[in-house]
């Protein structure tokens, strides 16, 4: 079964699907096993994993120091896959990596790929790599079974979304707003008119990300969108209370 395919049978039974979000060896592994085993216990039904890069041009200061912190805390693409590896054959739910493209690029677009799908990866995120710099990523992609997720965004036109959307696979990330990860998103009219405008793109389904950090927000996204993504709500709760806190707020989404 496909990563859209699981995702449609899986929203039969959902009116939105949990996505979270968190960067590897931050603050570090020992924790992120801690916060991923609280999140599918309370719920989650995708986990995005971050490879710290230097420059996470996408990402706001939250998840910006914490990539820089695990950076220099040492950790290494190597570890990152390995801790994938141990992640999917514990847990059974989708994971995915997120990350740029100089990791790929630095380890070998295609022994990455294949890396990743030894390690249980069900697709991957890489925000700063258009379909037309990334015929070596996307042909790897189909040919490991990987969903190349692409990303649509409010400045988006129609014919760019279906452009991306032709090369995707899993579901189309749909960022709320301009900017960076981790400032508040007004979910308005011109957000629903954006998310429309992303229906009538593709058949994939649509995740929201950018902003989401309550029980509002993913409420606000019923009906509109297949999946909500928490990102830097869940980094700055661990941070402030620690691992345990995670349970109670993720069942809290819901």
């Amino acid at each position: 079964m496909t990563l859209a395919q699981e995702i449609k049978q899986a929203r039969q039974d959902r009116e939105i699907l949990l996505m979270t979000h968190l960067v590897l060896g931050y603050p570090s592994f020992e924790v992120n096993r801690e916060v991923i085993a609280r999140m599918v216990e309370a719920g989650v039904d995708i986990i995005e994993l971050q490879i710290p890069f230097s420059e996470p041009v996408a990402d706001g200061p939250v998840i910006l120091r914490a990539n820089q912190e695990a950076i220099d805390r040492g950790v290494k693409v190597r570890q990152c896959l390995e801790f994938a590896a141990e992640m999917t054959d514990r847990h059974r739910i989708p994971f995915l990596f997120m990350t740029y493209y100089n990791i790929l690029f630095k380890y070998g677009v295609e022994a990455f790929l294949q890396k990743s799908k030894e390690s249980g990866i069900r697709g991957l995120i890489i925000p700063d790599l258009p379909p037309e710099e990334g015929e070596e990523y996307l042909t790897a992609c189909r040919r490991l079974e990987l969903a190349p997720i692409q990303i649509f965004a409010p400045t988006s036109t129609e014919a760019r979304m279906k452009k991306l959307a032709g090369h995707g696979g899993g579901f189309i990330y749909c960022v709320a707003r301009r900017g960076v990860t981790g400032t508040q998103t007004s979910f308005d009219q011109d957000f629903d008119r954006y998310i429309d405008r992303c229906r009538r793109a593709t058949e994939f389904p649509l995740a929201v990300g950018f902003g989401i950090s309550n029980r509002r927000d993913v409420d606000l996204l019923r009906g509109k969108a297949d999946i909500a993504v928490i990102g830097s709500a869940t980094i700055r709760l661990v941070e402030a209370q620690g691992a345990a806190a995670v349970s109670e707020f993720i069942a809290g989404l819901r």
